[in-house]
């Protein structure tokens, strides 16, 4: 059976090269983008969670760059992942779950095939906008127009059952749709390492062309379950929880209990992550190959009282960000380290792109963090805060629910705002847990001042509309 599309839609010219550093091998850079549902950037060993252990993902950061102030502008599945491959601003593209792309609306993909490059998704796409409520994601076929124009698709839009997982792609007589026969987040990694094998296989016959791929899982978003193996390294009893939790029992029961599977999937992850890893060396890429690693938000998992997601504190909004590879310090010219700099969701199809010496498409609107990693001399300074907005409200439980926009500065403040009502101010180099809350506190006025007048200047500069209230 035939698993693979080839579809492409052309946006025409829709960028030019950069000068970037040369490959070992002389060739254009390869891309992957591995990302996550509800991972926060916490829950991670690199990041200090006693709870996990996590290899792969360490030997990542310490690899390459680690963006340690990374945040998801929206954080919900469908406004980030709209952010994601079209570099808008959500209330410009995605505004809130189950909405689609926008018809006509190109994506980073587009880019990259009118650059020669081979493209490809796996995974959760979440952007074809299906309602739940007409039948179960997983049954609905994207139509071949509203998969963002990928060439090789095998996807679905929206799944939360990680042992019946449906993934379909192609067209008419080459389309599929069939049941993934194992743990998602194994079976999506051997769709992609059969890809990684094809990709090398054609450098060796010279018909290889660069490519970049998306491997999208849905773990750890909820239900927390993961394969047996996986699953018994973590027990409830034994889970340490964040200094912020909720000491209310039912609070802190939930969240060991997710907790514990929450970490298994991680894990599980991480694992997964070697065997793409070694796939890239058996394959000659390994040199070739710039592997970004990234959530599209994170998960409350009982910090202040709430769960999941859809509200501005740290354990929700905060995500992990990595660019690696192979190149171990600074190898062939290419950086690493940690860099606190307000990454956000719409500068990742940006970042992509200019480490492949791409310029972005007049209509990204985020900002390109390559250089970090490839060191070259950026085109502007770095934003000094990230915007953060929830445009439409979701009706989902165990989220805030109702519109708010936010800021968090380089600085280390952030400040959220309701329809002109101060919520949450906090200063995160002296209070990490948010656990004093100074929106309503009169001696911060005069910061307050500067944080409202900042966000009201994002809210005109990304022709947003919102009350952002008087200081």
């Amino acid at each position: 059976m035939n698993r693979r599309d080839f579809f492409h839609t052309s946006a025409g010219a829709l960028a030019a090269p950069l000068a970037s550093a040369p490959q070992p091998s002389g060739r254009k850079p390869n891309v992957i983008w591995l990302f996550s549902d509800q991972q926060r950037a916490q829950a991670l060993g690199y990041a200090g969670d006693p709870n996990l252990h996590t290899p792969n993902f360490d030997n990542l950061a310490a690899q390459g760059v680690n963006f340690t102030s990374a945040v998801s502008g929206f954080p919900l599945c469908c406004p980030f992942r709209g952010s994601l491959v079209a570099g808008r601003y959500p209330h410009k593209c995605v505004p809130g779950h189950e909405y689609p792309l926008p018809d006509g609306q190109p994506t980073i993909a587009n880019v990259f095939n009118d650059a020669g490059y081979r493209t490809a998704w796996f995974g959760k796409w979440h952007l074809s906008g299906w309602h739940e409520r007409d039948g179960r994601a997983a049954m609905h076929i994207t139509p071949v127009a509203k998969r963002g124009g990928f060439q090789t698709w095998a996807g679905y839009d929206n799944n939360n059952s990680q042992y019946d997982s449906w993934v379909h792609g192609g067209q008419g007589k080459d389309a599929f749709h069939y049941r993934l026969p194992g743990y998602e987040t194994d079976e999506l990694t051997n769709l992609l390492i059969k890809y990684v094998k094809e990709q090398g296989e054609a450098h060796k016959t010279g018909t290889g062309k660069p490519f970049f791929a998306a491997l999208s899982v849905q773990p750890p978003h909820n239900p927390y379950v993961a394969p047996e193996e996986w699953m018994r390294r973590h027990t409830p009893a034994t889970v340490e929880l964040r200094p912020n939790v909720a000491g209310v029992p039912w609070v802190v029961n939930r969240a060991r209990r997710e907790l514990a599977g929450y970490y298994g999937m991680i894990e599980n992850l991480d694992w997964n992550l070697g065997r793409i890893r070694a796939a890239l060396d058996q394959a000659g890429l390994g040199f070739d190959t710039h592997i970004l690693f990234f959530s599209d938000h994170g998960d409350m998992h009982g910090s202040h009282g709430q769960f999941l997601k859809m509200t501005a504190y740290e354990e929700s909004i905060r995500i992990p960000f990595l660019i690696g590879g192979e190149s171990p310090h600074g190898y062939d010219g290419r950086g690493n380290g940690r860099f606190p700099v307000p990454l956000n969701h719409v500068d990742i199809a940006p970042t992509t792109l200019g480490l492949c010496g791409i310029s972005k498409p007049a209509w990204m609107e985020g900002t390109d963090y390559s250089h970090y990693r490839i060191r070259r001399k950026p085109a502007a300074a770095d934003p000094d805060s990230a915007y953060l907005e929830s445009v439409v409200p979701t009706m989902h439980g165990d989220s805030v629910d109702k519109p708010w926009r936010g800021i968090v500065t380089r600085e280390g403040w952030k400040y959220t705002c309701f329809d002109g009502v101060s919520w949450l101010m906090f200063n995160l180099n002296e209070d990490p847990y948010e656990q004093a809350n100074l929106a309503h506190n009169t001696r911060y006025r005069a910061e307050r001042k500067k944080l409202t007048d900042r966000l009201k200047q994002w809210v005109a500069d990304t022709g947003d509309k919102f009350n952002v209230p008087a200081a």
